[in-house]
């Protein structure tokens, strides 16, 4: 099991009622968690999949809003700690933008790089503020279907939760 996902399990395990689906939020903010990593555990250890979905919805969207806000700091950050030998993840999601565009990076950003490295990249790579919102935005929305029904009927099938 992935020491991460290990980790939002236990978190989520030790957490009872208003204070889990906060805890949701609160996870689905971090990078490297979001909602990928946040809403199957949460919905495995018997949390409302509604609710779940919408905390982690929340808590994953609330930071983009805060990255295209702060766009300009964030992409001046960037480009002075970027090095010539680029990280994979910024080589993944730089090929996905030069082939399908904004488009193309928010539908795969969970995946390729997580949706606040993708925001960042697709500002600095010049896309606009409003089209990285609503795209992310978007993008996020739909994962999040997806992970609660995918996870509510992983959790009916094994029959736990």
């Amino acid at each position: 099991m992935d020491p991460l996902l290990a980790v939002v399990e236990g978190t989520l395990a030790d957490i009872d009622g208003a204070w889990g689906y906060a805890v949701v939020f609160a996870l689905a903010a971090i990078p490297w968690l979001e909602i990928l990593l946040v809403i199957p555990p949460a919905i495995g250890v018997g949390l409302d999949p509604v609710t779940v979905g919408i905390a982690a919805f929340l808590g994953n969207v609330v930071p983009i809003y805060g990255i295209v806000a702060a766009h300009r700091r964030i992409a001046a950050w960037w480009t002075a700690r970027r090095d010539d030998s680029e990280s994979g993840r910024y080589r993944r999601a730089k090929r996905v933008w030069n082939r399908y565009g904004l488009p193309g990076l928010a539908i795969a950003a969970p995946i390729v790089t997580g949706v606040h490295l993708a925001a960042v990249m697709a500002l600095v790579l010049g896309a606009r503020r409003r089209g990285v919102a609503v795209w992310m935005t978007a993008s996020i929305a739909l994962w999040t279907v997806v992970l609660v029904a995918v996870s509510v009927a992983g959790v009916s099938i094994l029959g736990i939760g």
